[in-house]
């Protein structure tokens, strides 16, 4: 439990999914990512790079979170938040990943400052890859019109 996200000062930030399935995702998480699995349920941990991913079902309210209720996002429900990962090479990352069973929205795009695609999880959670491209050197991304 070396890795597991516990400070001993200071902070950490973490990100939470509340999931279906634990094994499934752990297991997505760790194929696709090649995370670490930390803790495999109760909840599950995953280290991914310099983060971890904490995932866990849904339930109801509790002392500490009175009146709110989690629940894994349903197909067509908006999003407003996802995973942003930034990788050196998104050519073989979308390579890799779609060889160990990734389903990707769209191939990776350029879109001036960055090439990106995205892919859902077994939950349907949004997960943006990009690789960081004009940015660094003042370039902008293109107007979607």
């Amino acid at each position: 439990m070396n890795d597991f996200p516990a400070p001993d000062q200071g902070l950490v930030v973490t990100n939470f999914l509340t999931v279906r399935d634990v094994r499934v995702s752990r297991e997505f998480y760790a194929g696709i990512f090649g995370g670490q699995v930390i803790r495999p349920e109760n909840p599950a941990v995953v280290r991914i790079a310099n983060t971890w991913i904490i995932m866990n079902p849904g339930g109801g309210p509790t002392p500490d979170k009175p009146d709110i209720t989690l629940t894994a996002p349903e197909p067509g429900d908006p999003v407003s938040a996802f995973l942003n990962v930034r990788v050196a090479d998104i050519a073989a990352f979308y390579a890799d990943a779609r060889a160990k069973g990734a389903e990707f929205l769209t191939e990776p795009l350029d879109r001036g400052s960055e090439l990106r695609c995205y892919l859902r999880d077994p939950d349907g959670y949004l997960i943006e890859i990009g690789q960081t491209t004009g940015l660094p050197h003042g370039v902008t991304a293109d107007d979607p019109q």
